[in-house]
């Protein structure tokens, strides 16, 4: 009775594996639960070809989803169109969005494709939606109704066949009870949602996302720090990240142009004041294991920073034998990825 259950766990654990690796290839970077959970979502909804609705704060990476699904699907080798509705205005949303006859206004020179005849057969992806007036979301219903429309100063109905995908930061049913929002659009659009969580909701991530973002600032410099200091880790770790992974992304860059040293530390961050300290236990013993465990936290750290997470250094230079060290490691959470060498 066991067998075929052990064999249904590492079936599981392959696949769990191989789709992380798909991540890692698309550049979605953490194995947090809720991140994880989020992305298998949007992996099963891709292959229906159904409207998609992508939500989440600014900056947990809307974008990146939205071409991931494009890729995932079975339309990956057609075109991907992103479209950034809060650069559009209400008098060129129609003309941008559906094209224009020659003379169909001034300027109108000649015919001009638009952005869903050029998604044709493809992803049409809806970035900031919240942002269009209620004149542009009745243009953008009434293709959503049937996929046809007319160019500006056309005549004659089109037809494209195209997945639309919207993301927003705003809460739209919100939205929609403040006569903000076409009701009617709404539920066209949230056929399937996929909410990306905060990065704040993530803090395991983060580590992680910082060799990524380090690693491709190293490729487009070819020079650079290689990583973090165990104290700049902790403060990373530590901090709220209101603009969540674009905001990480804008200090580690400005960390890395500043920073002289092997390894980017609090002072490159910006990081005036230190992490907070936690509260004392009232028993010595507490108290004790309290401080034995920051220490251990913070020694381990600082070798595998040093090492650039070599473990056999890092174990070599602690006086501990590989094994040990490695249970020293899980004890206290820490990965030694997280402080590979980068570059």
């Amino acid at each position: 009775m066991s067998y075929p259950l052990r064999q249904q766990v590492s079936g599981q654990a392959q696949m769990d594996e191989q789709f992380r690796r798909q991540l890692v290839t698309h550049g979605c970077v953490g194995n947090a639960p809720l991140f994880l959970a989020a992305l298998r979502q949007l992996h099963r909804f891709s292959s229906a070809c159904a409207p998609l609705l992508i939500t989440g704060e600014t900056g947990t990476g809307k974008d990146l989803a939205a071409r991931c699904a494009h890729s995932w699907g079975p339309r990956s080798q057609c075109p991907f169109v992103p479209v950034n509705c809060a650069a559009l205005t209400e008098s060129l949303f129609e003309a941008e969005l559906f094209g224009h006859s020659k003379g169909a206004f001034t300027d109108a020179r000649s015919d001009r494709q638009g952005l869903v005849e050029l998604a044709d057969g493809g992803t049409l992806f809806l970035d900031e939606i919240d942002s269009l007036s209620l004149k542009c979301q009745a243009a953008l219903l009434r293709f959503m109704q049937d996929r046809s429309y007319r160019p500006v100063g056309g005549r004659q109905q089109r037809q494209a066949d195209v997945v639309v995908i919207a993301a927003t930061n705003a809460d739209l049913l919100q939205r929609v009870d403040s006569s903000l929002f076409r009701a009617d659009l709404y539920y066209r659009l949230d056929v399937a949602r996929v909410e990306l969580p905060p990065l704040r909701q993530r803090r395991e991530d983060i580590l992680p996302l910082c060799r990524h973002l380090l690693a491709r600032l190293h490729g487009r410099y070819q020079q650079g720090p290689g990583g973090v200091t165990a104290a700049a880790a902790a403060w990373l770790e530590q901090q709220p990240w209101p603009g969540n992974i674009r905001e990480l992304e804008n200090r580690l860059h400005r960390a890395f142009l500043l920073c002289s040293q092997p390894h980017i530390d609090c002072g490159d961050l910006g990081a005036v004041t230190p992490p907070p300290a936690a509260t004392t236990p009232d028993g010595y013993a507490e108290a004790k294991a309290s401080v034995v465990a920051d220490f251990e936290r913070s020694y381990l750290c600082q070798l595998l920073t040093r090492t650039g997470g070599n473990l056999s250094a890092a174990a070599r230079l602690a006086g501990k034998e590989r094994k040990c060290f490695s249970r020293l490691l899980r004890r206290h959470g820490i990965s030694r990825q997280d402080y590979a060498a980068v570059g």
